[in-house]
Order: structure tokens, then C-alpha cells, then sequence
């Protein structure tokens, strides 16, 4: 029991776990500060790279390399690689996204519809599908943790449409994959962020005075903890889905939001006499 969150011996691929401070960052930092040799895919090599080092010089191994997701042949190429470094796989945390330009849905193109769906519902697949072969074959189980959203189990509106529809997908993405696979001991879950204080979203929207004025109160009016998120608040709840700490939770989404799927639409903490 003193050992539940233990990740020694673990292997783990942390895709988008670029460097840069973002949620993949995060979390594959946090699983190799558990124990587990990390291998990190992501679209910028040099991110990829340099989270690979940080990953080594916290006394574990890890790989980063230049890999887009959504498509099948660099997957492939990806866990080829794996194969080759480390030999087998017990942890997959996809966590690649886009996010298109705003645009109300009747104005949306339809390439960005297809490439929103190809990053962040096709690659979660792809990865999966050959992460679960290989731990089928290994015969001892494993986790998989897909980053959704809190946008797929509720409609945000403002120009959310393909990401939200894509992040809905990747919830029963998330359901199918655990039922399927319960009986051979793959656990699949899935994480559903509010809005986080990554440096995209830092330098895209801080900067904005129109965020500042208008939506940054709406939105806090949203979190009951009243606070956007930061990114390494993350990691906890990965390693906890991906310990033999949550040996028995899977097919679940976590809401890791401050409160904000608890929130009825009407509701708030201000009481009528405040």
C-alpha cells in the first residue's frame, strides 16, 4: 500500500509532451518524477527533445522525437521506435490538440472540420490501437489516459463546434476502449480540463483586452474555484489513473475543471443576500 503510486519500471509515451510548459510537459515530467522512462512525440522536435532531457536528468529514460499523430505512417514510425528503445508500453496519455479560427458553424471550412477530427480524435485512435496491441500481447495489462475537455460533455459555444464535437468523440472513444478491454486488465480513462493557463493560451488571449473585459469574467464565473488552471495540475490526476492507486476506476471522465461540470448553468456561490 506504501507504494500505490509508484511508476518504476512503467513505460510510458506522452504525446504533445513537448517543452513549453503546457499539459503534456507537465505530465510527462510528473510520470518520470513517479518512476516511469518516458517517450515524448510531438509535432516540434526541439520541444520534444528538450523534454527528453529534462526527463534524463531526473535519473530516467526517455526519447523525444518529431511525430504528427494523426497520421498512420508516423505513428507507426513512432512506435517502431519504442519497440526498438524500450520493448514494450504500459502507459499512453494522449494529449495532442488544435483549435481552428473561430468561425460560427454555417461559416466553418471544411478542412478545418477534417483536421480538427484528425488531431484530436483520429490520433487518439491510432495511438491507442497500437498501444493496446502491444500490451495485449504483453499480456500484463495497462493504462491508457486520453485529455478531453469539459467542452465535450457540454456546449461552450463561441466558435467551439469542431473542438467540441471532436472532444465528445474522445470521450466514447474513452467508454468503448475500457469496456472492450476490461477483461484483459487495460484501463482507460480520461481527464476533462477547464481552461489552463498554458503558454498558448497565455500569449493568444491574455494579451487580449476584449478577453480581459469580457470573457475572462465569464469564464471565471464558471469555475467555482474561480481561478483558470495551470498546467501542472495535471499531473497528479494522470499519475493517480495510471498507478495501481485506480487499479479498479475505468471508463471514467475526470473533471479536473476547479468545479465547473458541477456548476448548473443558473447557479453560482454568491448567495441572494451578498
Amino acid at each position: 500500500m506504501t507504494n500505490l503510486f509508484d511508476l518504476h519500471d512503467k513505460v510510458a509515451i506522452v504525446t504533445g509532451g513537448g517543452a513549453g510548459g503546457g499539459i503534456g510537459h507537465a505530465i510527462a515530467l510528473g510520470l518520470a518524477r513517479q518512476g516511469a522512462e518516458v517517450v515524448v512525440p510531438d509535432i516540434d522536435q526541439a520541444g520534444a527533445e528538450q523534454t527528453a532531457k529534462e526527463i534524463r536528468a531526473l535519473g530516467r529514460r526517455s526519447l523525444g522525437l518529431r511525430c504528427d499523430v494523426s497520421q498512420p505512417g508516423e505513428v507507426e514510425a513512432l512506435f517502431a521506435a519504442l519497440d526498438r528503445e524500450f520493448g514494450r508500453i504500459d502507459i499512453l496519455v494522449n494529449n495532442v490538440y488544435t483549435f481552428p479560427s473561430r468561425v460560427r458553424p454555417a461559416e466553418l471550412r471544411l478542412e478545418d472540420w477534417e483536421q480538427t477530427l484528425a488531431v484530436n480524435l483520429r490520433s487518439y485512435f491510432l495511438c491507442a490501437q497500437q498501444a493496446i496491441r502491444r500490451m495485449l500481447a504483453q499480456g500484463q495489462g495497462g493504462s491508457i489516459v486520453n485529455i478531453s475537455s469539459i467542452a465535450g460533455s457540454s456546449a461552450l459555444g463561441r466558435g467551439n463546434f469542431p473542438y467540441s464535437v471532436s472532444k465528445s468523440g474522445v470521450n466514447q472513444l474513452t467508454r468503448e476502449l475500457a469496456v472492450e478491454y476490461a477483461g484483459q486488465g487495460i484501463r482507460v480513462n480520461a481527464i476533462q480540463p477547464a481552461q489552463v493557463l498554458t503558454p498558448s493560451f497565455k500569449a493568444k488571449v491574455l494579451t487580449n483586452p476584449v478577453f480581459n473585459e469580457k470573457l475572462k469574467p465569464r469564464l471565471l464565473a464558471g469555475i467555482p474555484l474561480n481561478r483558470l488552471l495551470e498546467p501542472e495540475e495535471f499531473a497528479g490526476p494522470v499519475i493517480f489513473l495510471c498507478s495501481d492507486a485506480a487499479s479498479a476506476i475505468t471508463g471514467v471522465l475526470l473533471p479536473v475543471d476547479g468545479g465547473n461540470l458541477a456548476l448548473n448553468a443558473g447557479g453560482n456561490h454568491i448567495w441572494p443576500t451578498d
